[in-house]
C-alpha cells in the first residue's frame, strides 16, 4: 500500500506542476522512467527523418544525330567534241584544214565546212610543208619573197614564219607555202584572221 501511495503522490505532484504552468523540481529530479510510468504518460515515438537524398540532375536528352554531309555535286559533263565533217581529215575545231596527202584545203566554221575543198600545191622535197596545228600570224595583200628573188605572193596569210597560203601555181610545188587559185586565195585571205587555227595533216 505504501508503494501505491508514493506513486499516487508523484502523479498528483506532476499534475499540479503541469497545471501550474511547468514541471516541478521534484518531477524534474525524478528519472523519466519513474514519473512517466507513474503518470501513465507514454512519450510519442518520432520516426527518424530519412536522410535527404542529393538532388540528381536529369540525364541530358541524347543529342539528335547530325545529318550526313551532302555529297558534292558531280562536275558537269564536258560537252563532246564536235565530229569531224565528212571527208575532212582535220579536227572540227580548226578554221582551216590542209590535206597534204591529197592536195586539198578547206575553210571550216564551228565544225561545218564553209568553203572547199579546193585544190592546192605544197612544199617540194627539201621544203616540205610542216605537219601540225598552227595559228594565223599575219596577213599581207601583196607580199614579195625576199628569200626567193622577190617572188610575188599575193593574198598571203602566214601561219608559220615564212610559210603562207597565197595565190600561186597549182602545177608547180612550192618552197613550203600552200598555193591556191586566185579565187581561193582571195577567199582564204578575206576569211582568216590573226589567231585562227590552221591544221596541216598528211
Amino acid at each position: 500500500m505504501r508503494g501505491s501511495s508514493v506513486v499516487v503522490g508523484l502523479a498528483l505532484a506532476v499534475a499540479a506542476g503541469v497545471m501550474a504552468g511547468g514541471v516541478t523540481a521534484v518531477a524534474r529530479a525524478e528519472p523519466a522512467a519513474v514519473w512517466g510510468a507513474a503518470a501513465h504518460v507514454v512519450a510519442p515515438v518520432v520516426a527518424p527523418r530519412p536522410a535527404a537524398q542529393p538532388a540528381v540532375a536529369p540525364a541530358p536528352a541524347p543529342a539528335a544525330p547530325r545529318p550526313a554531309p551532302a555529297a558534292p555535286p558531280a562536275p558537269p559533263a564536258k560537252p563532246a567534241a564536235p565530229a569531224k565533217p565528212a571527208g575532212v581529215p582535220c579536227a572540227a575545231t580548226v578554221r582551216a584544214c590542209i590535206d597534204l596527202a591529197h592536195n586539198k584545203a578547206w575553210l571550216l566554221r564551228g565544225g561545218v565546212v564553209e568553203y572547199g575543198p579546193v585544190p592546192i600545191t605544197s612544199g617540194r622535197p627539201g621544203y616540205r610543208t610542216p605537219v601540225g596545228t598552227f595559228r594565223v600570224l599575219s596577213k599581207e595583200r601583196v607580199h614579195l619573197s625576199r628569200a626567193f628573188d622577190n617572188a610575188p605572193m599575193p593574198y598571203s596569210v602566214f601561219f608559220i614564219p615564212g610559210i603562207a597560203f597565197h595565190q600561186g601555181s597549182l602545177s608547180v610545188t612550192s618552197h613550203g607555202c600552200i598555193h591556191l587559185s586566185k579565187a581561193a586565195a582571195i577567199r582564204f585571205y578575206g576569211s582568216l584572221a590573226r589567231g585562227d587555227v590552221v591544221q596541216a595533216v598528211r
